[in-house]
C-alpha cells in the first residue's frame, strides 16, 4: 500500500509507516505523477484535487484534514470511484476563538461599545453553532441565516439574509463555498448592512466580492478578514484597508490541528482496514497548549478583551501578515499553533 501525504499536516509523520509506503510532499507542489501509484492521498486545501490531478492514478481514497471540501472535485471523484472524507468540525473551536478575539480586540482599539449588540451568523454549521453559543454566553443577541438548516428544521429559529443584514450590528460569515454562496457578499449585501457595523469573514474568500467590500469599507466600524480571494495571492490593497488581516489561520489552533489529523488518519485506517489506527489520536500533547477554560461572568468588555488577547493575541498574526503579505503559504506552514479557550 502507498500513501501520499501533504507534508504540512502536523502529527502525522511516522503514523502510517508500519503499514504502508509513505511519501510526504508539500501540498502546493503535489503533481499528477506523484499520485500515479498511490492508493490514498491525505491532503489540505492547498492541493486542487480534480481530474487533472487524479485521472489515471491509483488513488482510491482522499482524506482532507480540513473542514472545507471546495478544493476537491467531488463530481469527478464520484465518477472515478474515489471515496472522499473531510474532517468536519475539526477547527470549529479555533475559528470561534478567532472571531471573538478579533471582535473584542478591534472594539478595544476603535472604541466600539459591544454592549447590547446583535450578532448575525451566516452559516450555522459546526463553526456557526460554536459562535452562537459563545455570543449568547457573552450577552449578545443572535440572528441566524442558514437556508439548509431552516428547510430541515423549520424556519422559526432562523431569518432571511436580508433581515439579518438589516438588523445586525456584527455580521460574521461561516458558510461553505458552493454555487449558492460564491460571491454572496456583493454590493447589494453590503448596502443592506447597518452603518458602523462590523463585518467578519473567516469562511472562504470567494464568498466575498473584493471590489464591493472595498467600496463599502467606509461605512463600517470595523472589518476583519481571514480568508481571501486568489489565495495565496490576496488583494494587497484590501489587506491595507481592513482592520484585522490574517492569512487563513483562524482555525489554526493546536486542538483543531489535532482533530483534523485524527479525522484524516482514522478515515484512511477504516477505509483500508488498518485496525491499529482506528482510534488514533496524536500523542504530541504539550501542557502549555492545553485548552483553557475562561470565566467571563461579571467582567467588563475591556476585561473580556484582555483575557481573550492574552490567550490569542490576534494582532500578532495581523502584524506578521502585513509585514510579509507575499509570504501567505509560508506564514501558514510555519504557524505556531495556539491553544483554544472555552467557557462552560
Amino acid at each position: 500500500m502507498k500513501i501520499v501525504i501533504d507534508s504540512a499536516i502536523p502529527f502525522i509523520h511516522e503514523v502510517f509507516e508500519p503499514y504502508a509506503e509513505v511519501r510526504y510532499i508539500f501540498g502546493p507542489d503535489i503533481r499528477h505523477e506523484d499520485l500515479l501509484d498511490a492508493d490514498a492521498f491525505i491532503t489540505r486545501t492547498r492541493t486542487r484535487c480534480d481530474k487533472a490531478l487524479l485521472e489515471g492514478t491509483a488513488v482510491k481514497m482522499i482524506a482532507s484534514a480540513t473542514i472545507g471540501m471546495d478544493h476537491i472535485d467531488q463530481d469527478f471523484c464520484r465518477q472515478a470511484g474515489i471515496y472522499v472524507q473531510n474532517a468536519a468540525g475539526c477547527n470549529a473551536g479555533g475559528v470561534m476563538n478567532y472571531v471573538f478575539s478579533a471582535l473584542y480586540g478591534v472594539a478595544a482599539r476603535k472604541g466600539i461599545n459591544l454592549q447590547g449588540q446583535t450578532i448575525g451568523i451566516i452559516g450555522v454549521g459546526n463553526v456557526g453553532r460554536r459562535v452562537e453559543s459563545m455570543a449568547l454566553s457573552l450577552g449578545f443577541s443572535v440572528l441566524k441565516n442558514d437556508p439548509p438548516r431552516a428547510a430541515a428544521e423549520g424556519s422559526s429559529c432562523f431569518c432571511s439574509l436580508d433581515e439579518l443584514l438589516v438588523r445586525s450590528d456584527i455580521v460574521t460569515m461561516h458558510v461553505p463555498l458552493n454555487d449558492s454562496t460564491r460571491g454572496m457578499a456583493d454590493a447589494g449585501f453590503f448596502e443592506k448592512m447597518r452603518e458602523n457595523s462590523v463585518f467578519i469573514n473567516a469562511a472562504r474568500g470567494e464568498v466575498v466580492v473584493d471590489e464591493a467590500l472595498k467600496n463599502a469599507i467606509p461605512k463600517f466600524a470595523a472589518v476583519v478578514i481571514d480568508t481571501w480571494n486568489n489565495e495565496p495571492y490576496p488583494d494587497q490593497e484590501l489587506i491595507g484597508m481592513v482592520d484585522i488581516a490574517t492569512p487563513h489561520i483562524a482555525g489554526y489552533s493546536y486542538q483543531g490541528k489535532q482533530n483534523g489529523t485524527t479525522a484524516a488518519v482514522r478515515s484512511v485506517a477504516r477505509f483500508f482496514k488498518i485496525e491499529p489506527l482506528y482510534d488514533f489520536f496524536p500523542s504530541a500533547a504539550l501542557k502549555e497548549l492545553e485548552a483553557v477554560k475562561l470565566d467571563f461572568r461579571g467582567k467588563s468588555q475591556g476585561e473580556v478583551a484582555s483575557m481573550m488577547q492574552y490567550n490569542y493575541p490576534v494582532f500578532t498574526d495581523d502584524f506578521l501578515f502585513r509585514s510579509a503579505p507575499d509570504q501567505f503559504d509560508r506564514l501558514r506552514a510555519e504557524y505556531q499553533y495556539r491553544r483554544e479557550f472555552f467557557i462552560d
